[in-house]
């Protein structure tokens, strides 16, 4: 089993992650944290199959729990959104991108909403980036540009910009109201980011203000969006996954069984043993202070959970 993809709740009492097999379970951060917790809060509340094939995103709203698989995304309801009483699920709307066949269904790979106008934004193995409007439930435009898998979408909210990387190397910037690209950053190209023997692919991208942390088959790099250039570079080994800013740190995850701790400078401050051989996916919970965990999961049944950054605490199992 492989863990693809993680959400926290609203609320930051529950935490919701995919896997390979179609399944989405729901665990209770509030058992699993308690000093009476035993082996069976570490358990899942509720299991139930989402899709045909992995789960390969998540992501919460306050209203749903948004879960993206091949071809299609759907909206779960607040039984499990809010995760209040998790003891059912129902599907409250499904929605599938149109292609000329069967065999043509590619996996949405990530997904990420828009605030100012409530819409969802999707990139997948269409090379296309999809705009779904979330009140209607229906696609209201595609951003064309990459010439191969579109690996991950972020957006950049005080600039209205979307930001997509993929298997062509290329991370794009988009206009959000226009639909327009603006620029594009060929990250392979760069000396200080190439390793040709990975390869160019885009495969984790995520943004700070002005910043923004890229990787993949290019070392895992940070850049000054305003200048287009990029001011430090991280030496792990591997593709990296997902990274994440944290206070005056990167996190990131990918190949090895471990977190690894940057500073901003370039420098790697520590690597945190992990259960999973290989890392996908990584997530901080700020949607509660008193649950406020890391949780990473990768090639295996077992989700980490660290309370503190320095060590994991214990794991969850689908």
């Amino acid at each position: 089993m492989s863990v693809f993809s993680q959400s926290f709740s609203p609320c930051g009492r529950f935490l919701a992650a995919g896997n390979n097999y179609g399944e989405i379970a729901l665990f209770s951060l509030s058992a699993a944290l308690s000093p009476d917790a035993t082996g069976l809060s570490q358990k899942p509340v509720l299991t139930f199959t989402a899709h045909e094939g992995p789960v390969f995103s998540l992501l919460s709203t306050d209203c749903h729990l948004l879960s993206a698989g091949n071809g299609e995304v759907s909206a779960w309801n607040d039984t499990t959104t809010r995760f209040h009483r998790p003891s059912r699920v129902d599907t409250s709307l499904t929605v599938c991108l149109c292609f000329r066949s069967s065999l043509e269904i590619p996996e949405i790979n990530s997904m990420t909403i828009n605030s100012r106008d409530n819409s969802l934004i999707v990139g997948g193995g269409d090379n296309n980036l999809h705009v779904l409007d979330l009140e209607h439930g229906v696609f209201k435009a595609v951003l064309q540009g990459h010439s191969d898998y579109v690996h991950c979408v972020t957006m950049r909210e005080r600039e209205a910009e979307i930001l997509s990387g993929g298997e062509d190397g290329a991370v794009r910037m988009w206009d959000s109201r226009t639909a327009q690209s603006v620029h594009c950053i060929d990250v392979y190209k760069y000396e200080s980011c190439a390793r040709p023997q990975f390869g160019k692919w885009i495969s984790c991208l995520t943004t700070d203000s002005d910043w923004m942390l890229c990787g993949g088959g290019p070392s895992l790099s940070l850049w000054h969006l305003r200048s287009l250039s990029p001011t430090s570079t991280f030496p792990l080994s591997g593709c990296q996954r997902q990274a994440a800013f944290y206070q005056d740190m990167i996190l990131a995850v990918g190949e090895g069984p471990f977190v690894s701790h940057c500073l901003l400078g370039g420098d790697v401050k520590a690597q945190i043993p992990c259960s999973p051989q290989s890392l996908n996916t990584l997530q901080l919970n700020t949607n509660s202070t008193e649950h406020r965990v890391l949780t990473v999961g990768g090639s295996s049944a077992h989700i980490d959970v660290f309370t503190n950054l320095s060590y994991r605490a214990f794991s969850l199992s689908f």
